[in-house]
């Protein structure tokens, strides 16, 4: 399989012309942040666009995610989910103090606080929207020589649609997340993806990282406090270099079916939205 950081030149060049590179080499390019230069704050696709139409700025997924983007809700982000996940949702939690810190939580978006932790308020902001702040700490563990980062939303569009299925996964908008790509001398050193999987209706949350050439360097339970059996499974073991595009079909309906389900769709989601058809 062809490196795919290869199409970038090895010549030392700007953050600029690095950008130029980065654009042409994921397709449909949705806005990106990288540590120390910032174009758009990436969280959760849909609900980043929503956010922004009501308060005027892109929020970090700390907003709605306890820990980055993929990572289980915040009391801010379940409030987000139970009035619908839409633009009328906003206003119908904005009298709400989702983190129980005094603040209203439309005060606090529209005074650009965190609305879903109770450290940010609005006479002590904090570094939620920092561009450092943006990538979960179990990533950049995964990553620990990386110091920038490119977090790229996977918003997906029917030719991947399409790719995914001919991979043996179906995927749907509900998959959508953001993909985190570290970055060593301004080019791509692999990716990481935060998703949850579910069984008997619980949710649970893994970690995929890959090297640069989307081969898998580990998959890992991150929070399973809803589905403590998913914690020692010894599936995750076996998907350590397996190429994201050879990830077998999900089988089984216990845990390991859940997982196995759950990374198939995460890897090729990865897949289908870095690699060009």
């Amino acid at each position: 399989m062809k490196d795919y950081a290869s199409s970038f030149p090895r010549k030392r060049e700007s953050i600029c012309e690095s950008v130029h590179h980065l654009r042409r080499w994921i397709p449909a390019f949705a806005g990106m942040t990288m540590l120390g230069v910032s174009f758009s704050a990436s969280a959760e696709p849909a609900f980043a666009r929503l956010y922004k139409q009501q308060y005027g700025y892109p929020p970090s997924c700390n907003a709605c995610h306890k820990d980055g983007g993929g990572t289980p809700l915040n009391p801010y982000g379940q409030q987000f989910k139970d009035a619908g996940m839409n633009a009328g949702a906003f206003d119908k939690i904005a009298k709400n103090d989702a983190d129980g810190d005094g603040g209203l939580n439309g005060e606090e978006a529209a005074g650009k606080a965190n609305p879903g932790d109770r450290k940010s308020t609005l006479a002590s902001k904090g570094d939620w929207l920092d561009t450092a702040s943006l990538i979960p700490r179990e990533v950049q563990a995964q990553f620990p020589d990386v110091h920038a980062y490119l977090p790229q939303d996977a918003i997906l569009t029917q030719p991947e649609f399409d790719r995914a299925k001919a991979l043996g996964a179906v995927l749907t908008k509900a998959d959508e997340n953001t993909i985190y790509i570290p970055l060593v001398d301004q080019h791509p050193a692999g990716t990481a993806l935060i998703f949850p999987a579910s069984y008997q209706g619980k949710d649970f949350f893994l970690l995929l990282a890959t090297d640069r050439q989307l081969k898998i360097t580990v998959v890992k339970p991150m929070n399973t406090k809803h589905v403590p059996e998913a914690e020692h499974s010894k599936l995750y073991d076996s998907y350590k270099g397996v190429l994201l595009d050879q990830l077998p079909a999900a089988k089984g309906d216990g845990v390991d079916g859940a997982i196995s389900a759950a990374v198939k769709k995460a890897g090729t989601m990865i897949y289908v939205r870095l690699k060009h058809a």
